[in-house]
């Protein structure tokens, strides 16, 4: 028997229905809270982990999201100087407010509120990749393509 997910791993499902999407939810014994947890706990290398990064844009005073390859670092400065605006840190309340998810959880999608989406550039190599699902111990796996289809996301480079 299956057991239910978790509200907020459902909240995900539930979206990614609504979209027309039948990637399905996975919630793991094993905690995903950072990309080389999940990647352990998955199997999967940990550049196929699409982390999810909440920033806080200074001047536009908003969320932005960086979908970010399991192994890569964002460049704050390359990636302010693409949006012309500072990038600056966004603490959990922040994060949980304009997600309505906790750090470490925060899928691509499914936000209480639009959030302009950046998808590094890096995730294109792999045929799947693993995003978190609303928990810190639920993830789905999709395409690259299934990414920027469900995010509105903008590929570039953010290293």
């Amino acid at each position: 028997m299956t057991r239910p997910l978790k509200e907020s791993a459902q909240r995900v499902q539930d979206r990614l229905l609504d979209l027309g999407y039948t990637n399905e939810i996975v919630e793991l014994s094993d905690s995903t809270r950072t990309a080389q947890e999940a990647a352990d706990a998955i199997h999967c290398e940990v550049a196929q982990i699409a982390k999810s990064i909440i920033f806080r844009l200074k001047h536009a005073d908003s969320p932005l999201l960086v979908v970010a390859s399991g192994v890569n670092r964002v460049n704050e400065k390359h990636l302010s100087n693409q949006l012309n605006d500072k990038l600056g840190k966004a603490d959990a309340d922040f994060v949980r407010e304009c997600t309505g998810f906790v750090i470490g959880g925060v899928p691509p999608l499914g936000h209480v509120q639009s959030i302009m989406t950046i998808i590094d550039e890096d995730l294109f190599q792999f045929k799947t990749i693993w995003a978190a699902a609303g928990h810190p111990k639920a993830v789905f796996e999709l395409t690259p393509h299934q990414l920027v289809e469900m995010t509105k996301g903008q590929v570039m480079a953010i290293k």
